[in-house]
């Protein structure tokens, strides 16, 4: 084999997602500038009530922030987010009267969606590595540490819960 390999240096940076508690979250990658117009259809598709914003950060071209959504805060502030991660090819979907649970499937049956790096309530932080190339995400801190295991009473509770919001019958 015959060919050039090159190292460069990383450096790393950790972004905050900062949002209202009622707000969930769902960061992704995709590709291709029609990620922001499929995943808007998709998003409409789940349910009249939901809320959301979107923002994508294209990767080449004219490396714009794409955005669209139906409430103007959520669209900012998933504006915002995806200029603080300014990672190429990332997106930042904001959504209330809905879960991600009533998104995820059909944000992965996009077919420019590649991955998703989490979809949380939580309190969340986006670890960036950045080269001279660019940046990408390399990781996702989605909450807090657990601070045991489950009794037989935290699994009642748990599937009564789910039967008390409707996921379970």
């Amino acid at each position: 084999m015959t060919g050039k390999v090159s190292t460069t240096t990383v450096s790393w940076d950790v972004v905050s997602v900062d949002k209202p508690e009622d707000v969930n979250v769902v960061i992704g990658q995709a590709h291709f500038i029609k990620t922001v117009d499929d995943l808007h259809e998709a998003l409409v598709g789940v349910s009249p009530s939901l809320r959301f914003g979107l923002a994508f950060c294209e990767a080449s071209g004219p490396r714009l922030v794409r955005r669209t959504g139906n409430d103007a805060e959520l669209v900012d502030l998933a504006t915002d987010t995806a200029l603080a991660i300014a990672a190429g090819h990332s997106f930042v979907i904001f959504l209330r009267e809905g879960f991600p649970v009533n998104i995820l499937n059909p944000v992965k049956a996009v077919p420019e969606v590649c991955t998703i790096f989490c979809a949380t309530v939580n309190p969340v932080e986006i670890v960036v590595a950045a080269t001279p190339r660019g940046r990408g995400i390399a990781a996702v801190i989605d909450g807090q540490t657990p601070l045991g295991v489950e009794t037989d009473v935290d699994v009642t509770e748990r599937r009564e819960l789910l039967r008390a919001i409707g996921y379970k019958l």
